[in-house]
């Protein structure tokens, strides 16, 4: 069904730009950010027409929160599980930029347009013919069964130092959750993605009170309907 409507998507952007409307779209889409939603619609798992909309793939309303919080912590380090869009968008509003990436040709079409400040890394996980073992990051998303992700989880631990930002956004969130949290810098957030997902948000409901969470659900650039993004704090200790 999703390969049906990405085509589906496609052929009409064909029949838009040759009839002069896609230019109209882009028009409005420059102006409007209602305009730019409904112009994203037609980018769909399209890297090189949704960059030019300079908007990372999470709800706007997250991504209004990262860009202030970013606008205040100039040279803010990021790291990300999961490259696209936001690795470009975050390459000019943050210093550094470190991504992991487990798809390698997806990697390879990334390094086209990859910012000079930003780092991307490929670990693809590793089958398990006979099974997962315990203690191996698995991951949930259909298609993934028997990988092994415990190397692409583990890559945040090759970058030193604290992070301003983290961004969970591929695969094993549940176990980059885990390590996000022992990463952030003072007064850092994690971005969690796709949170309409129930184990993602029972893996932040695991957290307790160990971070504070921001949630917000409305209009996500590519999608004709809602999604869910959450916004992720570590609180900082009292003073004394």
């Amino acid at each position: 069904m999703k390969r049906v409507y990405v085509a589906g998507l496609r052929a009409l952007r064909s029949v838009l730009a040759t009839l002069g409307l896609l230019g109209l779209l882009d028009r409005w889409a420059a102006r409007s950010r209602t305009g730019m939603w409904v112009r994203s619609w037609f980018s769909i798992y399209d890297l090189a027409d949704l960059l030019p909309h300079d908007t990372p793939w999470w709800t706007f309303a997250s991504a209004d929160q990262v860009e202030w919080f970013l606008a205040t912590r100039p040279g803010a380090r990021v790291f990300e599980w999961g490259s696209g869009a936001s690795t470009v968008w975050l390459g000019k509003r943050a210093g550094q930029v470190h991504s992991v990436e487990h798809d390698a040709a997806w990697a390879a079409t990334m390094r086209e347009v990859l910012p000079d400040n930003a780092t991307l890394t490929v670990v693809e996980p590793v089958r398990r013919p006979g099974g997962l073992r315990a203690g191996d990051q698995a991951s949930a998303k259909p298609g993934f069964e028997g990988l092994d992700f415990t190397d692409y989880v583990a890559a945040i631990d090759d970058v030193p130092g604290d992070f301003d930002l983290v961004v969970i956004d591929g695969r094993a969130r549940e176990a980059c959750l885990a390590r996000a949290v022992e990463r952030l810098a003072p007064g850092g957030l994690i971005v969690f993605d796709n949170v309409d997902r129930e184990r993602y948000r029972d893996a932040i409901a695991a957290l307790g009170d160990r971070v504070a969470t921001t949630w917000t659900r409305g209009r996500t650039p590519s999608l004709p309907y809602p999604t869910r993004t959450a916004l992720l704090s570590v609180p900082e200790p009292a003073e004394r």
